[in-house]
């Protein structure tokens, strides 16, 4: 049995200050207005004509660009990232894959639950489900099931990993969303610190997206 922290990883190779995704945008975007005279080459008017759409919420714009992420959390945070209808996705499946085999280190993966605390009786009792959850699952292989017939017994915390491609627009979307006060705690374990990364790499698209504290 193996304990792991949530994690993501961005996919998408993103230019220096994110100037070529923005120029990309602008591009299809002055279409619109017919401005297209006004693009210059050093990134300045794209940073400000993508601002400009954001601003008046003329976000179809941002539509024509995506952004693929790959997240590793439980099962129970990935029900709810395919809830975002409007995105592609492409997760690890516990149908197909056999826990019993080396390349899974003939056992289970756990995502550890930030909010039990080591050396607490929560932690303990956690501990000694996921033990008996992969017990099982393991005894139901070796006794002729299938894995998708083992899975069953596979808890939320059980380890995936899920690749989500969405446009930039629902990627705001999904921000909003699930890094609000009302966001399940695991799930913000791992959007809040992706936003605050996308902010970075990709300013302007999620600049005015606020963290809530």
């Amino acid at each position: 049995m193996r304990i792991i922290e949530p994690s993501y990883k961005i996919l998408t190779e993103i230019s220096e200050g994110g100037v070529k995704e923005l120029q990309h945008i602008e591009k299809i975007g002055r279409v619109c207005y017919k401005s297209e005279d006004k693009i210059t080459e050093d990134g300045e008017s794209a940073k400000n004509f993508v601002k400009m759409l954001i601003g008046r919420g003329h976000e179809a714009m941002i539509e024509h660009s995506s952004l693929s992420v790959k997240f590793t959390v439980d099962r129970g945070v990935s029900h709810e990232l395919v809830r975002h209808r409007i995105a592609s996705f492409a997760q690890e499946s516990t149908r197909y894959c056999n826990y019993s085999k080396d390349k899974f280190d003939n056992g289970v993966t756990f995502i550890k639950p930030f909010f039990f605390e080591e050396d607490t009786q929560n932690y303990k009792e956690w501990i000694y489900a996921m033990g008996i959850a992969e017990k099982s699952y393991l005894q139901l292989l070796k006794d002729g099931a299938t894995p998708q017939e083992a899975r069953s017994v596979l808890p939320n915390s059980t380890k995936t990993e899920i690749t989500i491609t969405a446009n930039y627009r629902e990627w705001r979307n999904f921000f909003k969303l699930r890094t609000a006060k009302a966001a399940h705690p695991q799930m913000r374990e791992v959007t809040r610190p992706l936003l605050n990364e996308l902010k970075e790499i990709l300013p302007i698209i999620f600049d005015d997206i606020e963290v809530e504290e």
